[in-house]
């Protein structure tokens, strides 16, 4: 810890001579000081990609970018011109990239992964709150990536929004055309009303160079509140649009069943059952969603009996010694539309718990300074039990009823920045009910400075698992959850102090958690060399982190001193290298009851990690990334990791059903992905994990995984692809292959073909756990899926 702080004195004392530099933030012309006033089209031009309609020399003139990154705000390396203008339903923007035709970087690439091109943008804060913006992106082919900023969170573009565009590669460069629906945006218009805007450019081979039409300061935290304004939007239609999609899957699934009923191999071990493999009928799936815009700041969604099943299934990713749980995004459209309303920091909801309903019902949108949202859902997964669960009596009860869940979310602005909030949600089933409410709220305290915080309080009815008892026991529990974040920036020196708790009994049922009965504190400070852009070195950054957790009973859970130097180097490359030692300590009553632990109820040990990561793209058909990381006393929580790697402590040695007796360890992490792409259809990507943990005391291996993954996409049409994946996983000894035709051409219309396949090799039987040689089908699916989006408008 002195060395932590002696790092705190350190970055202070360079503080004081870095913001005595002068601010590199050029003073704005008046045509960027003042509002630009939109010019109304009395005709539409024609969405091509060829900038040669006359409307166009009427429209509003952006140009004169600034560098902003790698630069500070210096002469970018190609000029940029945009061009916008309206008409009572569309707003129209063109973009004029000059540049060497022959080097730019444009692939036909799938909606949203065009960040690996050259591309430009608009973001559209339509409220002009400062807070929130659509982002709109476009290679040099006019192919599409939306989604939406929200000030102080990551990007979104799980979002989709309905327009047309079009770009071509010129002599000068490259020209993108676009009309965007007003019926497809959220937002205020009128005589005298603002929006927000912010074009930008970036040109990857100059280490993904960013050219924005307006200024960023690095002496000033925030994004959309230094973007410049547009005026003149009057007379738009003020149309309701009606959305409908009907949607059809089809599938047909087979799967591996055992023949032997689990209580007689439960009698007798040595049994063999090498399973049936049974195929169900083939399952007709219709389903309905709506979307209505009562206002253009308003909006209804409705679905009845959805099909909410993934095109494509989650990643692979390592399960072996896992303590918590592995969080994955949400990816279905319904829950997707207007989610960024309902995240807060201690993730009081993840859409995903809702596994899948038979209805449901939101209505989100922005009145004046105030945001809501509401949804509401009737989710049968709780009672859906099939085949010989349904045959269980502990079941009976439960058979067939649904959770019944609500959320709710209002914000309201408060000044040019800040924010207050309440969110709150319930989940009722059969012996499980939950609720859960707080505030929360978003801060500036100054142009460098902002606050925020979150608290929660929970109540609920189920079953808790008591260590002492060793069962679990039907009560009501309740459990406080809470999150501060003090973020200063700067030029070069920023630090910020973070922390967050939840309580033993705290639950969020429509939630996230990852961990109960712990607090964690963190402190971040970090400095930023002045950039180099011509530099072989372009830039370096220091960051050390001093953290800790410990419980709500005020025992230290783990401690860490954490420091990373990042360099950034020409050809889209960079390095970072990190360095922590620290402490973890484990207690038995976070793994089972009293009695868990073999000897002794808790286990600590010191920690060390050494890690490299790596990105370069020497070549616009070739990236790499990797990640290599080795830890010294990382813990094996001595759960096994199945068949192949079964318990190696030395108790478990002596008796494979002796208490559990974790114990420090050798961990090695490396992750590494490689995309190469031939051609502006053909990409493909090669992914390997491995994680291998080895025991300190008895020099044997806890788990041994390494996960292949090879991905091949063949885009015929922006919207038309082929896809093949296969995953192979060795500690599973599992291989699982998904083959994809899609037809996407907007959101709401598409139709897929798919195939997955899940097989072994040379592994372990399901039922009994005996070695099994060559492949071994565990299941399979073929489904058809299609939709299609009707669009009108009152």
């Amino acid at each position: 810890m002195k060395s932590s702080l002696l790092l705190i004195v350190v970055f202070f004392v360079m503080s004081t001579t870095t913001q005595a530099q002068p601010a590199k933030t050029p003073l704005l012309p008046p045509e960027k000081l003042n509002p630009i006033s939109i010019p109304r089209f009395e005709s539409a031009p024609r969405i091509d990609g060829r900038l040669d309609d006359e409307i166009w020399k009427s429209a509003a003139v952006f140009k004169d970018f600034y560098q902003t990154y790698p630069g500070d705000n210096i002469a970018p390396s190609k000029p940029t011109e945009v061009f916008m203008g309206y008409d009572s339903t569309m707003l129209y923007v063109a973009f004029l990239a000059h540049d060497e035709p022959n080097k730019v970087r444009a692939t036909v690439a799938k909606r949203d992964d065009i960040f690996n091109d050259d591309y430009v943008g608009v973001l559209l804060d339509t409220f002009n709150d400062q807070r929130r913006a659509y982002e709109l992106f476009f290679n040099a082919f006019g192919i599409q990536a939306d989604g939406i900023y929200t000030e102080g969170k990551d990007e979104d573009f799980t979002i989709d929004i309905v327009m047309q565009s079009k770009g071509q590669i010129t002599e000068a460069g490259y020209v993108v055309e676009v009309s965007i629906p007003f019926k497809s945006l959220r937002y205020n218009a009128g005589k005298g009303v603002l929006w927000g805007v912010q074009f930008q450019r970036v040109i990857k081979r100059f280490n993904d160079e960013t050219d924005s039409w307006m200024p960023l300061s690095r002496d000033r935290t925030g994004f959309l509140n230094q973007a410049g304004r547009l005026t003149g939007l009057e007379g738009i239609s003020a149309e309701r649009p009606l959305e409908i999609i009907p949607s059809l899957t089809l599938s047909e699934t087979g799967k591996r069943v055992p023949t032997i009923p689990p209580d007689i191999l439960a009698v007798d071990p040595a049994l063999i059952d090498p399973g049936r493999f049974v195929n169900e009928p083939v399952k007709v799936d219709p389903g309905l969603t709506v979307k209505y815009g009562i206002t253009p700041q308003v909006t209804l969604d409705f679905t009845l009996n959805p099909d909410f099943a993934q095109v494509e299934a989650d990643e692979t990713v390592v399960t072996a010694n896992q303590r918590f749980p592995i969080f994955f995004e949400e990816k279905r459209p319904f829950f997707l539309e207007g989610i960024d309303i309902f995240q807060t920091p201690l993730q009081a909801v993840h859409t995903r718990t809702i596994i899948d309903p038979d209805y449901a019902a939101k209505i989100t949108g922005k009145i004046r300074r105030n945001t809501f949202g509401f949804l509401v859902a009737s989710d049968n997964a709780p009672g859906d039990f099939r085949g010989d669960e349904r045959l269980d009596s502990n079941n009976f009860r439960f058979l067939d009823k649904n959770a019944h869940v609500g959320i709710l979310r209002l914000k309201r602005d408060v000044g040019d920045e800040s924010s207050i909030g309440l969110i709150a949600t319930t989940y009722n089933f059969i012996e499980k009910h939950n609720d859960l409410a707080g505030v929360d709220g978003q801060l500036r305290i100054n142009p460098k400075t902002i606050f925020s915080f979150q608290l929660l309080g929970t109540t609920s009815r189920r079953f808790f698992f008591d260590s002492e008892q060793g069962q679990s026991i039907y009560r009501t529990g309740n459990g406080l959850g809470y999150y501060f974040k003090y973020d200063r920036g700067g030029r070069h020196l920023t630090y910020s102090l973070t922390g967050s708790g939840r309580t033993e009994d705290y639950r969020a049922d429509l939630g996230f958690t990852q961990r109960r009965n712990t607090n964690r504190e963190d402190f971040v400070i970090s400095y930023d060399s002045e950039p180099k852009p011509d530099g072989k070195l372009v830039s370096w950054k220091y960051t050390h982190n001093a953290g800790m957790n410990f419980d709500w009973q005020g025992r230290t859970q783990a401690w860490n001193n954490t420091s990373r130097l990042v360099v950034n180097l020409q050809r889209q490359s960079a390095l970072l290298f990190g360095y922590t030692n620290g402490y973890e300590r484990l207690f038995e009553t976070e793994f089972g009851p009293v009695g868990t632990f073999l000897n002794d109820p808790e286990r600590s040990t010191s920690r060390q990690s050494m890690n490299v990561i790596g990105v370069s793209t020497p070549w616009k058909q070739l990236a790499v990334n990797f990640t290599v990381s080795h830890i010294w006393n990382s813990f094996d929580l001595d759960g096994g990791a199945g068949p192949k790697f079964p318990r190696v402590s030395p108790a478990a040695l002596l008796d494979p059903n002796a208490l559990q007796d974790p114990g420090p360890g050798r961990e090695f992490l490396a992750d590494i992905n490689v995309t190469y792409q031939p051609t502006s259809a053909l990409r493909c990507d090669f992914g390997y994990t491995k994680n291998r943990l080895v025991r300190n005391d008895t020099g044997l291996v806890a788990f041994d995984d390494n996960i292949y993954a090879l991905r091949s996409t063949y885009q015929f049409t922006s919207f038309t692809f082929v896809r093949a994946r296969i995953d192979y996983d060795t500690l599973a000894a599992n291989l699982r292959g998904q083959f994809l035709l899609g037809w996407t051409p907007n959101p709401g219309t598409s139709f897929y073909v798919g195939y997955n396949d899940d097989l072994n090799h040379n592994g372990f039987n399901p039922f009994t756990a005996q070695l099994e040689p060559g492949f071994r089908r565990n299941g399979r699916t073929f489904f058809v899926k299609m939709s299609y989006l009707i669009r009108r408008t009152f």
